[in-house]
């Protein structure tokens, strides 16, 4: 029973926390456009490698990681410059494919896994929002981690990653399809624009936790 409880709780977690517009859906949209289901799914495979240790260690860690406000800090931050730059990076970037396709074969002579394991390295958002949950799941006895236990909730949560961020990435794509006028814009100007609006929310959450005058009073 705990084994499926376990199982349950992390694929519901993790599909949830997958949904959301996130700059690694964007990207497999992207491959998914370009290059098709196939290298789509050696993405998906190449962010939940890494997302295996991410879940593990902030499953085992999580205490720690929670009171470390300097750590917490510093990926706050860093999350605010690494959405920026993407933005910059989509749009410049995705500007010279209106003159040449080169960029477009040069970006997609690298592996799809590979791709996926880089990007989820630096998607250190992941390292609040895992902390916060299996902190949360664990004082609320919602899992059980003892022994073998955690490997089920592992599963269950890449289970969850996987099918999350594959269905919303092919719901789009279909979407994208059926108003041909759009797709046009979506590279050049729709996803830098999804960037600016998550790096300007970001800052928000940041300003409001760190120089808010009720944060500094604490």
């Amino acid at each position: 029973m705990k084994r499926i409880k376990n199982i349950s709780v992390g694929f519901l977690v993790s599909f949830l926390g997958s949904i959301p517009l996130g700059y690694l859906n964007l990207v497999g949209l992207e491959i998914y456009t370009k290059s098709g289901l196939h290298n789509l799914i050696f993405f998906l495979f190449g962010v939940v490698f890494v997302e295996t240790f991410v879940i593990y260690f902030t499953l085992i860690f999580a205490k720690r990681l929670i009171q470390s406000k300097r750590l917490m800090k510093i990926i706050d931050f860093f999350s605010i410059v690494f959405m920026f730059g993407l933005a910059l990076f989509f749009y410049f970037n995705f500007r010279q494919t209106t003159k040449s396709n080169n960029y477009l074969q040069e970006y997609f002579m690298y592996s799809p896994f590979v791709i996926g394991v880089v990007l989820n390295c630096f998607n250190f958002l992941q390292l609040p929002f895992w902390t916060s949950w299996n902190l949360y799941l664990l004082n609320g006895k919602y899992i059980a981690i003892e022994r073998k236990l955690k490997y089920y909730y592992i599963a269950g949560t890449l289970i969850g990653v996987f099918l999350g961020m594959f269905s919303l990435i092919v719901l789009l794509q279909t979407l994208f399809q059926k108003t041909n006028h759009f797709s046009k814009y979506l590279m050049p100007v729709f996803i830098p624009l999804v960037f600016i609006i998550l790096g300007s929310f970001q800052v928000f959450k940041v300003y409001k936790k760190y120089f808010k005058p009720s944060a500094l009073a604490i």
